[in-house]
């Protein structure tokens, strides 16, 4: 099977201008004949650096709210389309994509975000929206709590595919979850860096004797466009390099089949082997022969998270 990295940086805060340049990519990994391709972690619309160099944990802040509205309009509304265009291209180019978004949640009342993950088949259809079980640090200040009900792996070519995002990769029941479905390719998306991917990609093709890819985005402080709210403010105390990306895959045996990729741009892409995830659970198999369920066991609650049951 065929596989693209698509490690980009997203034209930020703009879901339109994104949406764009993450078709253009969907169609570039299309004419490559990729089976799937990977977008990072909050991509559309974008992660919110900006909590790290504007203070953002300062409480009632006219400045943090003037920001925050403007990420809530640029949320991307899924039951109300706004990934119509990107399902239509997968199903154009017959291609599997997990893409990085930032999810205003109308089942939520509309006024939370949440750091979705979303799995699009072959055929353009979504088949699960994972909902960042716990956004970490200063991300808990724009981010609301997931639930399990994206905790899904997906049938895809010879392979079961799953998908994490960031700091859930450190989680280990979240990751038993996956593993006990069947999981053979793990995939693990960031908002950029190489110290987050460069240890975590390998223990976790160790321990799953999987097949893990990491897609990361990239930022740079001249990336924040001046029709943000307080853009100056964000330039005036960012760091020049924000993210520098770090994507990668690692094969079964925890050995770079692609070694992390720094500071570029593009598209990514190689090839996987099933058999060498067969040839590895000969010995170690986490959610089978290496498995005491008599023992310890894992209860997963896949239910969407709802705070009202209407009964009309």
């Amino acid at each position: 099977m065929k596989v693209g990295l698509a490690q980009i940086a997203p034209v930020w805060l703009n879901k339109a201008k994104t949406t764009e340049k993450i078709l253009g990519y969907i169609t570039d990994a299309g004419k490559q004949s990729c089976d799937l391709v990977v977008f990072g972690e909050g991509l559309l619309p974008g992660y919110p650096f900006w909590l790290s160099f504007t203070g953002g944990a300062e409480f009632n802040s006219k400045i943090q709210k003037e920001i925050h509205a403007h990420y809530l309009q640029e949320g991307v509304d899924i039951s109300g389309g706004d990934l119509d265009s990107i399902c239509a291209a997968a199903k154009q180019h017959s291609i599997a994509i997990y893409l990085g978004t930032i999810e205003r949640a109308m089942d939520r009342g509309g006024h939370t975000l949440y750091c979705s993950l979303v799995y699009i088949d072959k055929q353009g259809i979504i088949q699960s929206i994972h909902r960042k079980l716990q956004p970490t640090y200063e991300e808990r200040l724009v981010w609301g709590q997931g639930d399990g009900n994206g905790l899904q792996v997906h049938k895809l070519e010879a392979f079961r595919v799953g998908g994490l995002n960031c700091w859930e990769n450190w989680m280990p029941l979240s990751r038993t979850a996956l593993y006990a479905q069947g999981e053979n390719l793990h995939v693990a998306v960031w908002p950029g860096c190489l110290r987050n991917t460069t240890d975590i990609t390998e223990f976790i093709a160790k321990e799953s004797r999987s097949y893990v890819i990491s897609v990361s985005g990239l930022f740079q402080k001249n990336d924040i466009p001046d029709g943000i709210p307080h853009a100056k403010l964000m330039r005036a105390h960012a760091p020049a390099d924000i993210a520098n990306g770090g994507s990668g895959i690692m094969d079964p045996r925890g050995q770079w089949l692609m070694e992390p990729v720094v500071d570029k741009e593009g598209l990514f892409t190689a090839e996987l082997d099933l058999n060498m995830v067969l040839e590895e659970r000969q010995n170690f198999d986490v959610a089978g022969h290496y498995s005491r369920p008599d023992v310890t066991r894992l209860v997963v609650d896949r239910g969407r998270q709802r705070l009202v049951k209407f009964e009309d």
